[in-house]
């Protein structure tokens, strides 16, 4: 049995693990993770203010250059990277690749910061004073990331925060831990000094350390909403600045001019890919008018052909859900959905009696505001089908709902697709694309319930979160009458 290191001052650092790691697919413990004492966590928190206080003074091409080296490694060591993610969250490998090549988009826009980082200049204000701007680091990051995407959500919080100058200290989920460490050795091998990326294992008693510790600036948090409401709570109360982002429940318009097998093919792709473990999968198909039936048997037909195994195993369409719990908390949505009048299209949870924590894809139909798997975040390969009689009603069903994370809308009517993104009230939105995820140059986040502070990850808005503003004001006085027969000439 291993123990999964934390990784402090550039090296990794054994400790007594007490966490289980699972292997999903087989359902076999795997490794351990340590949970550090209060002591240990005070120690990671002083290596990294020690080294941001080098780092913040590093120079743009030095950040730039490590960066540049990092994106090297990370697409030379993309297959490790993605045998460990499947091993230890269960995605297909192809999944794990896409992951990895979203975080990788991340470390390309940050590695142009010499662009981010330009300040504004403002010559003769007044007579001989100048103002100019710059963008300084804030400090110390803690950086708490989700189980469903081990590599990539690390890289939309440490790219932009190392690229701006500042310290990271990275808290990954318990329950997929290794490949965090390996970005670290990576960003080590490329250059980054030690100390300046940290990664401390633990569980929530850690996560309230390093919310409250005097020695840290910020908070960046992906998760549920429950628990980032907590978080921006807490660490605002200790004077944090905080980007809290939370749960979601996706809506898929599907209007009567839609093309329904385009439609069916995204919901399916949108649904259950990495078995609906994704902040951005979409859980509700709206059917407007009267497509809902057509709608229902394509979705379910194209069902049946998903192939539910080992995410290492080829053919496999998705994988098996992180852990037995989280399988059964799922499963028991789809079995209680006939007592609130909710049709059980198809039931996948007859494979939860199969090695590993699978669940076979379910189709829920009828679901509405009032029943426990429309208004729950199921997080899992189970997707519901809501009826509404028009694009009016859709869009009051989806605003009503207390999330705003993302939403789209299948239709070949380009007004419709036009007043659908004004209309809702929602953070991203697709126009015939079922996830919506921005591209690294723009943020991601949602609206409502979905996020907790002001501030969308990675993009524009993370430079900006990861930056103070600084102003500065100077003036030169003009030369006195013995300077100019000196020859200083007087400047107007």
């Amino acid at each position: 049995m291993t123990t999964i290191p934390h990784f402090v001052r550039g090296q990794r650092v054994a400790a007594d693990g007490s966490l289980p790691v699972f292997n999903p697919a087989t359902g076999t413990l795997r490794s351990k993770v340590p949970v550090p004492d209060a002591a240990f966590v005070d120690d990671v928190v002083s290596s990294a203010r020690e080294a941001w206080n080098s780092w913040r003074y590093s120079t743009l091409s030095q950040r730039t250059n490590i960066l540049f080296g990092l994106r090297h490694l990370l697409v030379s060591h993309a297959d490790e990277f993605a045998a460990l993610i499947t091993a230890e969250h269960g995605k297909t490998l192809a999944d794990a690749h896409g992951e990895l090549a979203r975080g990788i988009e991340n470390v390309e826009y940050a590695c142009g910061l010499s662009e981010h980082l330009k300040g504004d200049f403002s010559s003769q204000v007044a007579d001989g004073v100048d103002v100019h701007s710059v963008r300084e680091p804030v400090g110390v990051v803690a950086a708490i990331t989700p189980f469903n995407f081990p590599i990539m959500v690390p890289l939309w919080m440490a790219a932009n925060a190392l690229a701006t100058g500042n310290a990271v200290i990275l808290k990954p989920s318990e329950r997929d831990p290794s490949v965090s460490v390996r970005l670290g050795e990576l960003l080590s091998e490329a250059g980054l000094p030690a100390g300046v990326f940290s990664v401390l294992h633990g569980n929530a008693s850690t996560v309230g350390q390093l919310l409250e510790h005097s020695g840290v600036d910020a908070v960046s948090f992906v998760g549920s909403t429950p628990v980032a409401r907590h978080v921006f709570d807490t660490a605002s109360a200790s004077g944090k600045r905080v980007q809290a982002l939370g749960g979601a429940k996706n809506h898929m318009v599907v209007l009567g001019d839609a093309d329904l097998d385009v439609a069916a093919d995204a919901a399916i792709n949108a649904g259950f890919g990495s078995a609906g473990e994704r902040c951005m999968a979409i859980s509700v198909v709206v059917a407007v008018g009267g497509v809902a039936d057509t709608l229902v048997e394509k979705i379910a037909t194209r069902m049946d052909a998903l192939r539910v195994g080992p995410g290492d195993q080829p053919g496999s369409d998705f994988g098996p859900l992180i852990t037995a719990e989280h399988r059964d908390r799922v499963a028991s949505f789809v079995h209680n959905a006939p007592t609130e009048g909710v049709t059980v299209v198809r039931d996948g949870t007859n494979l939860s009696s199969r090695e590993g924590f699978f669940l076979g894809p379910c189709l829920l139909d009828n679901v509405r505001p009032g029943t426990t798997a429309y208004d729950s975040e199921i997080f899992g390969p189970v997707l519901g089908v809501a009826r509404v009689e028009d694009y009016d009603e859709a869009v009051a069903l989806i605003n009503a709902n207390p999330y705003g994370n993302g939403t789209a809308i299948f239709t070949r009517d380009g007004n419709a697709a036009r007043r659908f993104a004004r209309d809702v009230s929602v953070g991203m939105i697709g126009v015939n694309v079922p996830i919506p995820v921005p591209v690294a140059s723009y943020s991601f986040g949602g609206w409502k319930d979905s996020l907790f502070g002001h501030a969308h990850m990675y993009g524009p808005e993370g430079i900006a979160f990861y930056t103070r503003a600084k102003v500065i004001t100077t003036r030169w006085p003009q030369p006195s009458e013995s300077q100019i027969d000196l020859g200083f000439p007087r400047t107007r």
